[in-house]
């Protein structure tokens, strides 16, 4: 039953998880909640994660943004929100967000906006453009640089239409 965990047995636990991927301290209390630890149990408990660095939030954001970024094709917008949701703070974010290297992110976003584009339907470029760039957004980019992208794009493919 899940939370039948005494504190060894929860902290055994939360370390196997933490050797198998990267996790944060706002998940990690979660599952100690989830386990029914005292809020004493689970503080003793991620200071000794942190301690024993199988917690550590900024190499956490690092791979988080990287693995998003890369598999789910975010963008920057929404890698900051999910982030803060997980309480992590902004100096981390920012950090995290700096070193995406532009000429990847862009790349990222025309990839992705390529496999979509044969599936826009529109009557017009604009609205094409429009609707290209709201699924940009929707994934968490900026609105300029999904507008451009996309402008790109659906201009690129009607010049190879005529």
């Amino acid at each position: 039953m899940e939370g039948d965990y005494n504190y060894r047995q929860a902290l055994t636990k939360a370390m196997g998880m933490c050797s198998q991927s990267e996790r944060c301290r706002f998940d990690i209390v979660a599952k100690f909640r989830q386990w029914e630890l005292s809020e004493e149990e689970i503080s003793e408990a991620v200071d000794y994660l942190i301690k024993e660095h199988f917690l550590n939030e900024e190499r956490f954001v690092r791979f988080f943004v990287n693995d998003k970024l890369r598999f789910n094709k975010w963008g920057k917008i929404k890698l900051s929100f999910m982030l803060r949701q997980k309480q992590i703070p902004d100096t981390l974010i920012k950090a995290a967000l700096g070193q995406i290297d532009n000429e990847f992110y862009e790349k990222t976003l025309h990839d992705l906006l390529s496999s979509k584009v044969k599936a826009i339907k529109g009557a017009s470029s604009y609205e094409r453009k429009a609707k290209l760039a709201i699924f940009a957004q929707s994934h968490g980019f900026e609105a300029e640089l999904a507008f451009r992208i996309a402008g790109q794009l659906i201009g690129n493919k009607e010049s190879n239409e005529r």
